[in-house]
């Protein structure tokens, strides 16, 4: 079984390499951030990926938007998240799509090495592994919505700008500044978890949650 991994810690990435080649598999390459790795399984098409979340170059979730580009691109390639965090954000959305090929466990949570490996085949088999924790944590934010900390004005917003107009014709539309709209902009993006990001589009996203709610 062919395996490319993505992990920015050499010590973490060359025991794996050497955990996975012990246990049966063959690790056709192994990567130290998202573009690397990506660019690896398109030339390697493995079998099954172990990817973490956080890789070069900001640490945030770089490893796991790759996992979903895979998830979208090449359905046949399985996919297992190894990550020391929950990153419920993009977690849902990988963990939303087909129920198969597909695993989140946590680092620090793995407590033998057998587990990890009939995880591993679990996955490439075709099934799924997840972490307790990382179902939990999941149920957990589904039950809270984020629309329901926003206010009555600040929901007002949010449908004005589903319907795609500006702070300006926001603000028209409600009879309040301009600047009153973007300090209601900037509380929905925080109260929806959408911190600044070059790669995303924040207007957009917020809307999507909306959209989805």
């Amino acid at each position: 079984m062919r395996v490319v991994i993505g992990e920015d810690s050499v010590l973490l990435r060359e025991g794996l390499v050497r955990l996975l080649a012990a246990g049966g598999f063959e690790v056709v390459a192994a990567a130290g951030d998202a573009e690397e790795f990506l660019k690896a399984v398109g030339e390697h098409r493995p079998d099954v990926v172990v990817v973490d979340v956080r890789m070069p170059p900001s640490f945030t979730d770089e490893g796991l938007r790759a996992a979903l580009v895979l998830r979208r691109q090449h359905p046949e390639i399985a996919v297992l998240v190894l990550s020391q965090y929950v990153e419920e954000r993009y977690a849902t959305e990988l963990l939303s799509g087909p129920p198969s090929k597909v695993g989140y466990l946590l680092k620090d949570r793995i407590a033998d090495v057998g587990d990890f490996l009939d995880a591993l085949r679990r996955v490439a088999g075709g099934g799924t592994a997840l972490d307790p924790e990382v179902v939990s944590q999941l149920l957990v934010r589904r039950r809270s919505d984020p629309l329901d900390r926003l206010t009555p004005r600040e929901r007002d917003v949010l449908a004005l700008m589903a319907e795609g107009r500006s702070n300006s014709a926001i603000a028209a539309a409600l009879f309040v500044s301009e600047s009153a709209v973007g300090k209601h902009v900037n509380s929905i993006f925080t109260k929806l978890d959408l911190p600044p990001a070059e790669t995303d589009h924040r207007r957009v996203l917020a809307v999507l949650r909306f959209l989805q709610a």
